[in-house]
């Protein structure tokens, strides 16, 4: 069911909570920087201001040079598409509950993710102990025209079986999560080959870090080439295990079982889209991952999604 919400929210609110996003410094003539000689020039779209700065003589308002530049959409109107593709809520749904077009929504949508997708954290993970494993994941080529009639999409679901690539849509997501911390890192990959799959390990934990993963021939090198502890657990075959205790202490610390919860949570993300590109498969892959590592939105996310990159402060 769905209940639009735009009449609800406080304009005045969402545009200064906007403001402090995109000018966290204080709003600034974008041409000559200065913020002393800064008059109200109309107000015709308020609480969005246009500005007029005396020194220079340009007219601007708080989204001028920024990826809301050209907006005519409402501050509560942005908070709640903010808000919706954080939450991972349908585009059709986003647009029927605001009363915009579709298209022009996916493709705001897009270029907010892709913003988030930049921005993810990438440092290796800092745990003694982390799982590794991949995903397929069905995504092929969703709104893109096929205008040759030999050529059509496919209507149906893929009924491929196996280890999927990118090219035959069902690209794989090579996931790692820290045993301590909790923390993720996802990655859209081609293939879940060896070289591939090594160098994922390889930029997501540190040298020593033992590597629980399961037999798959793609995480050969782990133990060897890239300097980790790699201990493994047979998932296939009449004889597979899901647990292993190695050194006899009572405890099963050998399995994956924490990255196949995360799979289960991926998946759940991605079900309502009822199919994503796999053309941006990494973008909604991306979004998952920031709402399972910071659980909370944080002003440095909002600022991250709407272009903002990394301030000095949190670039440490």
């Amino acid at each position: 069911m769905d209940f639009p919400l735009t009449d609800l929210m406080d304009q005045d609110a969402c545009y200064h909570k906007l403001v402090s996003l995109l000018h966290p410094d204080g709003l600034v003539c974008p041409d000559c920087k200065t913020d002393d000689h800064l008059h109200v020039h109309r107000r015709h779209r308020a609480p969005v201001l246009d500005y007029r700065c005396t020194a220079c003589g340009r007219v601007f308002n708080a989204f001028t040079g920024t990826s809301l530049a050209g907006t005519h959409r409402r501050p509560a109107e942005i908070m709640l598409i903010l808000r919706g593709i954080a939450q991972g809520v349908p585009t059709a749904q986003l647009a029927r509950e605001l009363g915009c077009d579709r298209k022009h929504l996916l493709e705001l949508r897009r270029q907010i993710q892709d913003f988030a997708l930049r921005w993810r954290d990438r440092n290796p993970l800092g745990d003694d102990v982390v799982e590794g494993d991949e995903m397929y994941q069905n995504a092929g080529e969703k709104g893109i025209e096929h205008p040759d009639p030999d050529d059509p999409p496919r209507r149906r679901a893929n009924s491929r079986r196996g280890h999927g690539t990118f090219a035959n849509d069902r690209p794989p997501v090579a996931g790692m999560v820290g045993r301590e911390s909790g923390e993720i890192r996802l990655e859209v990959v081609n293939s879940a080959n060896a070289n591939e799959l090594g160098e994922f390990v390889d930029v997501s934990c540190l040298s020593g870090t033992t590597v629980n993963t399961d037999q798959w021939s793609g995480y050969s090198w782990v133990g060897g080439r890239h300097e980790r502890v790699h201990v493994t657990v047979d998932h296939s075959g009449p004889r597979s295990t899901w647990a292993i205790d190695a050194d006899g202490d009572g405890v099963r610390e050998v399995h994956c079982n924490t990255m196949e919860g995360t799979w289960t949570g991926l998946r759940n993300f991605l079900r309502p889209f009822r199919g994503v590109s796999k053309w941006c498969i990494d973008q909604y892959v991306a979004m998952f991952e920031w709402g399972h590592n910071i659980k909370e939105v944080s002003d440095e996310f909002l600022q991250f999604m709407l272009g903002m990159g990394p301030h000095t402060e949190f670039a440490s």
